[in-house]
């Protein structure tokens, strides 16, 4: 007999298929619940009585075994701290089973008075032992609940403390009177959000401002803020107190690469309260600033590492800095050796522009693919009844990620400001066919956000301050944002975000390796959407051969910078005219300045004219065609072989430029005097560019421009007033160099 089976706290019994038969299995480990117990126990005794009575066992010893399980249970129920009610059951239990035990061994267990006598020992031992189970798991739901209710009260004696400290605390600072509504301790364990009932005509700004001094009063770490915004009315706010510092310590990116989506957000970093932000970029643009050393290089990688993932969105890159922003996604796929059966890797990226040329054909062929759109799917938003074009896999988003683009858009450089106008048009007309841009700046300086198109559009702003103070305005990259101060994030990665769906705060991007670039493309290389029939058709073979050996062979160069002849020199290092024509590479500050030589040189003509190169007579205005630039000899494919000797002849003549001789001869067959234009038109030349390359020439051989007492007749006079003169003394000049 075992009573102690009988008052055993059941399991459910599990039953188990066997692996060859379709039967159940008993689990011989499970406990014993109320009936299985009471039906264990009585089986047992009556085995036992029964055993007793054919051996003739003395039936005291039945007795001395009951008394000693209900001893034992009582002990342990006392150690089990059960109640009275539990223990004083198992112990009767035991007691009235050896009792039985003893009588059916000496009477006989084979009797229907035994036998019905054991019946309802097991029903009564079964009632009892169902009755103290649910007894006892009351007891521990009341403990536990006890337990529940003291730490909750703990927790609400520090909550009532914290609200105290805080009201009077912003009382103090802010002189307004609050009243702390509830007190959330953040999962994290970095801090916690007051939120407060504000009195009548008292706005929430008024306690953001005061940020700072919050922060100072309550003595919190460097890093931490004491930020509030809107509440759930704009009675209330929400006051956002973190008391560790998570913006000093780097926190690599998250090494799940699970598929991401445009529309359930794509993750760019982490508040200070360590939850990651979310940006939704549907309809938004977004514009990241940050100087140097501030982990703006780094905080690209993290966007285009979250494009990567995601399953409805391709992304174009514009870096005009080699493509540095770009290789990085790109060299993995271009460089992997695909094993046979395998699929080539795709890159993480959709297309790279690292030139001016380049970037041209991306945005012509992004124009075309959005232009295109908008006809070819107004059946579809039709059927969806909206207004914007369905994103997803089979319409993929296009992000056009351009590194310094603010720079672009407000550089003063002929070059880019034709660059600029194309961007700018992606970002005001192609919002609703899904195309979107992210521009990085170094600073949030009145020049990067004076354009209206920036501010307007880029409503996701982010501000990598680094510590650094030179050229982070804040206020202007958050305006109505007050209380944010850059020694507030003087880390690297950290600084301010906001987006539509929240204010501006601090932040902290994740770090990202160039191992994890290389893991992320080959995770994600499967999953890039491919662009639509629609898009692809409209974008051409600009789009359709963007990874051609020809287009691409520069990613693969180990001299990014080829060695070219010097300005002004052909192949063979003979000196020629230094056109814009012959410079394709030129820096950006080389070609303002050349912009301005040329207003100069088109004001100095015009002074020409003006003064001594015109006749009295009104000349007709004369249509004449735009030509690209000089038609000399570096430009015409029909040029005759030049000699094989570069020695001037006898009499000079190849020592004179042909532009300046054939200007000499025109006006010299008018007589000595000609209107600026028309030389321009009989030469075939711009306006512009004679009178810059004519300035150019006559300064070689130290030939100032008319009127400054520099051509001299034979007695000595100065003589000005012909421009043939002036010609005519600079051709002698280069015949006969001093």
């Amino acid at each position: 007999m075992t009573t102690t089976e009988a008052t055993t706290t059941s399991k459910n019994s599990k039953q188990k298929k066997s692996a060859g038969q379709g039967g159940p299995v008993w689990d011989w480990a499970a406990g014993h619940g109320p009936v299985t117990g009471a039906l264990s126990a009585t089986t047992g005794a009556f085995a036992v009585a029964t055993t007793g009575a054919a051996t003739g066992m003395p039936p005291t010893w039945a007795l001395a075994v009951g008394a000693a399980g209900a001893v034992g249970h009582t002990a342990a129920g006392i150690r089990l701290k059960n109640a009275g009610r539990t223990i004083a059951a198992r112990a009767s239990s035991w007691l009235i089973t050896a009792g039985w035990t003893t009588w059916a061994t000496a009477h006989g267990p084979l009797t229907w008075q035994a036998l019905g006598s054991l019946a309802v020992i097991g029903t009564g031992m079964a009632t009892a032992t169902r009755s103290t189970n649910l007894y006892e798991e009351a007891r521990e739901e009341e403990a536990a609940a006890a337990e529940q209710r003291a730490v909750a009260l703990e927790l609400s004696a520090e909550r009532r403390a914290i609200a105290e400290e805080w009201v009077e605390r912003i009382r103090r600072v802010c002189g307004i009177s609050v009243r702390v509504l509830a007190v959330e301790h953040w999962p994290t364990g970095t801090g916690f959000t007051l939120d407060a009932e504000l009195p009548g005509g008292t706005t929430y700004d008024q306690i953001s401002t005061r940020a700072a001094a919050l922060s100072a009063d309550a003595h919190l770490p460097h890093g931490c803020t004491a930020a509030a915004s809107p509440g759930i009315h704009q009675g209330r706010t929400l006051i956002d107190v973190a008391t560790v510092n998570v913006l000093e310590t780097e926190v690599p990116y998250p090494s799940d690469y699970a598929p991401l989506s445009l529309h359930t957000g794509i993750p760019w970093g982490y508040r200070s309260n360590a939850e990651q932000i979310q940006t939704y970029l549907r309809e938004q643009c977004a514009l990241v600033v940050g100087p140097t050393g501030s982990g703006k290089t780094n905080m690209v990688h993290v966007i285009l590492a979250g494009f990567a993932r995601a399953t409805d969105v391709l992304t174009f890159v514009i870096d005009l800095n080699a493509g540095s922003a770009g290789l990085s996604w790109v060299l993995p796929a271009l460089n992997h050796q695909p094993a046979p059966g395998e699929r080539p890797m795709r890159p993480g990226i959709d297309w790279l522009a690292g030139t001016v040329k380049e970037a041209h054909v991306m945005l012509d062929a992004v124009l075309r693919i959005g232009k295109q759109r908008k006809i070819a799917y107004q059946g579809l938003m039709a059927r969806e009844d909206t207004d914007l074009l369905p994103i997803g896999p089979s319409i993929p988003q296009i992000m056009l990620v351009i590194d310094e683009g603010a720079e672009i858009l407000t550089s003063t450089d002929k070059v880019l400001k034709e660059l600029a106008k194309k961007i700018l048009e992606v970002i005001r007309m192609l919002r609703a066919m899904g195309i979107r841009t992210v521009l990085t700046a170094l600073g949030s300086t009145g020049a990067v956000l004076g354009n209206l198109m920036i501010r307007r559009e880029a409503k996701v702003r982010v501000a990598l301050t680094g510590g650094e103070k030179e050229g982070m305005d804040l206020g202007k990259l958050f305006p109505g944002t007050r209380g944010l101060k850059v020694d507030q994030a003087p880390y690297k990665g950290s600084g301010f975000m906001g987006t539509p769906e929240s204010p501006a705060a601090l932040f902290k991007c994740w770090r990202i390796l160039p191992s994890q670039i290389r893991e992320i493309v080959a995770a994600t290389s499967e999953r890039h959407p491919t662009l639509d029939a629609v898009s692809a058709k409209a974008a051409g073979d600009a789009y359709a051969r963007r990874w051609d050996a020809d287009r691409i062979a520069w990613m693969h160069n180990p001299q990014p910078t080829p060695t070219t002849p010097a300005a002004g020199q052909d192949e063979e290092g003979r000196r020629e005219l230094n056109l814009s024509a012959l410079r394709e590479d030129r820096p950006a500050g080389e070609q303002g300045q050349e912009a301005e030589a040329d207003r100069l040189a088109d004001a100095f003509m015009r002074e020409i004219d003006e003064q001594f190169g015109t006749t009295t007579e009104p000349t007709p205005k004369r249509e004449r065609p735009q030509r690209p630039g000089l038609n000399l000899s570096a430009l015409r494919e029909d040029r005759p072989a030049e000699p094989e000797s570069s020695e001037p002849s006898a009499d000079g003549t190849d020592a004179v430029p042909p532009l300046l001789q054939q200007a000499y001869d025109a006006v010299k067959a008018a007589g000595g005097r000609m209107h600026t234009a028309d030389l321009a038109t009989q030469l075939g030349i711009d306006t512009t560019e004679l009178g810059t390359e004519l300035s150019r020439i006559l300064r070689a051989v130290g030939v100032e421009r008319p009127g400054k007492g520099t051509v001299r007749a034979g007695n000595g006079e100065s003589r000005t007033g012909y421009l043939a003169e002036t010609l005519s003394e600079a051709i002698r000049r280069y015949r006969n160099p001093q």
